[in-house]
């Protein structure tokens, strides 16, 4: 199965987040990996869920 990759207007759509937030992200180099191809950014998918998952917070126990 093909590999498949995001842009930038894709991941502010799946984060409900302005494009100006994914582009600070990638800035400060708190975003999900991404490459670029040529003026293009991408994002594999994989990459993204792996960095959403280390974001889940864990509740401490009461």
């Amino acid at each position: 199965m093909a590999e498949v990759h995001l842009t930038t207007e894709d991941l502010a759509t799946r984060f409900r987040v302005p494009k100006k937030t994914i582009y600070k992200m990638n800035s400060d180099g708190t975003g999900p990996k991404y490459m670029r191809i040529g003026k293009y950014v991408r994002y594999k998918e994989t990459d993204v869920r792996a960095w959403e998952d280390a974001r889940y917070v864990q509740q401490g126990a009461a």
